[in-house]
């Protein structure tokens, strides 16, 4: 898996992975429940995660829409 994004705003993070999504990408969101925890002040990030063999695809659906990958 390989991280393609990260964001501490819920609603960037959710707009990204039904970006994703729609494009037939399997994206899988980590350190939710840390983002949780800290209670909401966006100390950490959400990331987002793709399989290797999606890399390029992901970032280049995520570039055409705008949107800087990491």
């Amino acid at each position: 898996m390989r991280v393609v994004a990260e964001s501490t705003d819920p609603v960037r993070v959710s707009f990204l992975m039904a970006l994703l999504r729609d494009a037939g990408i399997v994206c899988i969101l980590l350190d939710a429940h840390i983002s949780a925890v800290e209670g909401g002040i966006g100390a950490f990030p959400r990331r987002l995660a793709v399989a290797e063999a999606d890399l390029a695809r992901a970032r280049q659906v995520l570039r055409e829409a705008g949107e800087a990958t990491a």
